[in-house]
């Protein structure tokens, strides 16, 4: 069949005269078969219609997935992020309780050592006022004796006693640790009694003192009066032991070893000396 027979008036053509009959009856036939042209031709624009929806349907479909993936790709990413942020935080967290740990131990120690320190300053303690009371026995023996052929015997007692309360007064109180109540009482029995046998001795305990209460330049100062008033006392080894001891827990190393070198020089015999040649790691 021919393109001519698809038109409308080539079947309006073809159809055989008739009479106004005739011709009614084609042009209906003519104007049916056009409007039945024009409903195909809306179809076809339809579906052409419907498959560029579909196309643009497609894509953007898969425009929509190209950024599902790439959404998905961030999202692991920071994930991946986030867990090693994590395993981080976990370390930070370990290594923080085993500091912890260590520092608490180290505590312990501390305390212990402390406490330790604290025992064998006591013990320290303890020893210097025994030394002290067989030192001053020796001490006071022949001040007490030449008193007792210069004066009656009724009025050299009273004066002896009190000033041996006097001492021991203050003597108690550096045993009981009143650190500050004898330094006052040595302090002022010194003044009471420079003539004293027990004056030296006295004049070391403020020293000593005032070393246990930290006051480190007080009692250089305090055993350095004891040295230039009663420079050939028994104590005099003694205040020099201390002073190098508070120069050393000023950090002062150097002084302090010349301070022990000069003890050793001048009080070689002494135990105080000998206590500074271990110090001093000599033979």
């Amino acid at each position: 069949m021919t393109r001519a027979a698809h038109r409308p008036s080539a079947l309006v053509a073809s159809v055989p005269p008739g009479g106004r009959r005739g011709r009614a009856t084609g042009r209906r036939i003519a104007a049916g078969i056009a409007l039945a042209f024009l409903v195909l031709g809306g179809l076809s624009h339809s579906a052409r219609a419907g498959l560029f929806d579909d196309e643009e349907a497609r894509k953007r479909i898969d425009a929509a997935n190209a950024r599902m993936a790439q959404l998905q790709q961030q999202l692991d990413e920071r994930i991946t992020a986030l867990e090693l942020k994590s395993k981080g935080i976990v370390d930070l967290n370990r290594d923080l309780e085993s500091i912890k740990a260590d520092v608490a131990r180290i505590r312990g120690q501390i305390e212990v050592l402390l406490f330790e320190q604290e025992q064998q300053q006591k013990r320290q303690r303890d020893l210097y006022v025994d030394l002290d009371g067989r030192v001053r026995k020796l001490e006071s023996a022949a001040p007490v004796a030449a008193a007792s052929e210069a004066a009656p015997p009724a009025a050299a007692a009273p004066a002896a006693a009190a000033e041996q309360r006097a001492y021991d007064a203050a003597l108690d109180q550096f045993k009981r640790a009143d650190y500050a109540g004898a330094i006052a009482g040595f302090g002022g029995f010194v003044k009471t009694y420079p003539q004293s046998a027990l004056a030296p001795s006295a004049q070391y305990w403020i020293g000593n003192a005032q070393f246990a209460r930290k006051d480190f330049r007080a009692a250089i100062a305090a055993q350095r009066t004891l040295l230039t008033q009663y420079p050939d006392s028994a104590k005099a080894p003694d205040a020099l032991l201390n002073i190098g001891s508070a120069q050393s827990e000023l950090g002062d190393n150097a002084v302090a070893r010349k301070t022990l070198e000069e003890l050793i020089a001048k009080y070689p015999a002494s135990e105080a000396a000998a206590k500074a040649k271990q110090r001093l790691g000599m033979r």
